[in-house]
């Protein structure tokens, strides 16, 4: 086994995951440095020296001179400018891959994220801010349906693009967001989901199953969303 080259600091999210689903699909030999949110980790000045955003994940590329990457889609652009896998290196692919990595960065996770927030997490269910972030979640998952209906992948061939989108939208249930009635999103959604690279990315640094089977009774869910709650409180 090459010594690993890559050190990555995550937590179970779908952020962490985008990055370690690509370290898997790309082969790259990788250390894990679990970061524990409910304790506040990401705040420490050690961390912070490597993230000023005090957020995960961060990757180390010990092969660059300790190179530190913050931002989950600038890692995973970061990784594949490095490899020369998962983007084309032509303008117009490049450029296909970036615009549906964007809209991941800028619209999925975020909308996701505060459908989480009002449906989950705070303590007051509000529900005008639940409907505003669920249906806007699933309009954009109509979105991603109708691009996924010209072809296999979002971006041409297999991408970052897809990574990045996979990893929030498989855990739909949790944000209170339905796919029925997008086959070519189930049919992607699948795809993925079988790919080994994936099974493996998902479960770094431990798995969380209540994040995509929607379990109400579980251990792991009640202790994930009282993690969750103190960390909108700081």
């Amino acid at each position: 086994m090459p010594a690993p080259m890559i050190d990555l600091y995550t937590a179970p999210t779908p952020n962490g995951w985008k990055v370690s689903v690509a370290l898997e699909e790309l082969g790259l030999p990788y250390t894990v440095r679990p970061i524990d949110l409910g304790t506040n980790e990401q705040k420490q000045p050690w961390y912070l020296a490597l993230n000023p955003n005090g957020r995960i994940p961060t990757i180390v590329d010990r092969e660059a001179d300790d190179f530190a990457v913050f931002e989950s889609g600038a890692i995973l652009v970061y990784l594949a400018e490095k490899t020369g896998r998962l983007m084309p290196t032509d303008a117009k692919g490049r450029s296909r891959v970036m615009q549906w990595l964007m809209f991941q960065m800028g619209g999925v996770g975020p909308m996701m994220g505060q459908a989480n927030v009002f449906y989950r997490y705070f303590p007051e269910k509000i529900q005008p801010a639940i409907d505003r972030y669920q249906n806007e979640s699933r309009r954009l998952f109509e979105v991603l349906d109708g691009q996924l209906a010209k072809g296999e992948w979002l971006a041409g061939g297999y991408s970052i693009a897809d990574i990045a989108n996979w990893c929030w939208v498989r855990t739909h249930r949790w944000s209170g967001v339905s796919i029925e009635g997008l086959p070519h999103l189930q049919r992607w959604h699948q795809a993925m989901k079988a790919r080994p690279a994936c099974q493996r990315g998902v479960e770094v640094p431990f798995k969380v199953a209540s994040l995509v089977d929607n379990a109400a009774q579980r251990e792991d869910t009640e202790a994930f969303i009282r993690q969750a709650q103190g960390i909108m409180q700081r």
